[in-house]
C-alpha cells in the first residue's frame, strides 16, 4: 500500500484581515495614549479622568485566562464651533471671554511631534512697540504721543503714523523725537491712533524698551505677562557685560551686542528703527527669558 501525506496549513492566508479582537486592543491602546497626554496637559474633565485607585476587591469568582476586551469609549461629539467639548470648556459666568485652546488635531499633531507643550509660539502674535513724544502742558513737561510704530517679529511696519495730541505742543524735542511741526498737518488725532494701535496690540506679546513710558503715552495697560520689557531683562544686560539690574539705553544695547548704530545725527530718533532693534534685543535672549519666564510666571 502506498502511504498518503496531507499538508495542512493553520495560518491564515495573505491578506486575510486582522481579527476584531486585536483591532480592539490596538485602538484602545492609541486611546490610552492620547488619553495620557490630555492629562499631562490638564484639558480632561474631573469625570473624564481615570478613577482613583482604591483597595482592591476580592473576587470570588475565578479570574479568566483569556484577555477581556475594553469597552469602547464613544467619540465626543463636536460643538457647533468646531471645537471638541473636551478640549475647549464653555466660560463660566455671564460675559466672560471664552478662552482659545488648541483644537484635537494641534494636540494630537504636537503629541505625535514629541514636541514639549508651550515650546511653540504664534510668532505672528509678537509686535514690538516704541513711541516718539512731544512736551505738553505747562513748559511743556508733560508727555504726549507724536508718533508710534508697531513692527513684526521679522521687522515688518503694522503701523507707523504721526500723532496729533490733543493738547497744545508747547515743546517738539526735536533732536530726540525726530518730530517737526509739519508732521503735524496730515496727523491722526490721538484717540483715532490709539484705537487703531489697541486693536494691533491686544492678546499679543509686546516687546518695548522702557515700554511703560509708551503705554503710559497710549493711555494702555498691557498685561503683564504678555509684555517684555528688553530694559529690564538681566539676561541682556550680562551678554552685554552690564551690570544686570542697571537701566542700559536702546542705544547701549544695540551697539553692544547687534553692532548697530542708532538714534545718530541731528534728525533725531526714528520710532521704527528703535523697535526693530528692541525686537532683535530681544531674539537675542528670547529661548532663556522665555523659560525663565515659564518656571516663574508672571501675574497680571
Amino acid at each position: 500500500m502506498s502511504t498518503l501525506l496531507l499538508n495542512v496549513s493553520l495560518e491564515p492566508p495573505p491578506g486575510t484581515a486582522t481579527p476584531p479582537r486585536c483591532q480592539s486592543a490596538l485602538r484602545h491602546q492609541r486611546f490610552l495614549k492620547r488619553r495620557r497626554f490630555l492629562e499631562r496637559r490638564r484639558l480632561l474633565k474631573e469625570k473624564q479622568l481615570p478613577p482613583r485607585s482604591a483597595a482592591p476587591r476580592k473576587d470570588k469568582r475565578p479570574a479568566s485566562r483569556e484577555p477581556q476586551e475594553q469597552p469602547c469609549v464613544p467619540p465626543v461629539p463636536p460643538t457647533q464651533t468646531g471645537a471638541v467639548a473636551w478640549v475647549t470648556p464653555a466660560a463660566r459666568g455671564k460675559g466672560a471671554a471664552a478662552r482659545t485652546l488648541p483644537s484635537e488635531e494641534e494636540l494630537l499633531s504636537e503629541f505625535a511631534a514629541g514636541s514639549d507643550a508651550g515650546v511653540a509660539r504664534d510668532l505672528a502674535k509678537v509686535v514690538a512697540v516704541d513711541c516718539e513724544m512731544v512736551g505738553t502742558g505747562p513748559h511743556g513737561r508733560c508727555n504726549s504721543l507724536a508718533r508710534c510704530s508697531v513692527v513684526s517679529y521679522h521687522g515688518d511696519v503694522l503701523y507707523d503714523r504721526y500723532v496729533r495730541p490733543p493738547c497744545p505742543i508747547v515743546d517738539y524735542r526735536t533732536c530726540w523725537s525726530g518730530i517737526r511741526k509739519k508732521h503735524m498737518a496730515n496727523a491722526v488725532p490721538f484717540q483715532a491712533a490709539r484705537k487703531e494701535i489697541l486693536k494691533l496690540l491686544a492678546g499679543k506679546v509686546v516687546i518695548g524698551h522702557a515700554v511703560h513710558n509708551d503705554f503710559k503715552a497710549l493711555h494702555y495697560s498691557h498685561p503683564r505677562s504678555l509684555t517684555r520689557d528688553t530694559s529690564r531683562i538681566p539676561l541682556l544686560n550680562r551678554r552685554a557685560g552690564f551690570p544686570e539690574r542697571e537701566a542700559i539705553s536702546l542705544k547701549r544695547l544695540t551697539k553692544q551686542l547687534l553692532h548697530r548704530d542708532i538714534q545718530t545725527g541731528s534728525q533725531g530718533h526714528s520710532s521704527v528703527e528703535d523697535a526693530r532693534a528692541t525686537m532683535d534685543l530681544y531674539k537675542v535672549v528670547e529661548d532663556e527669558w522665555e523659560e525663565v519666564l515659564r518656571r516663574t510666571p508672571q501675574t497680571d
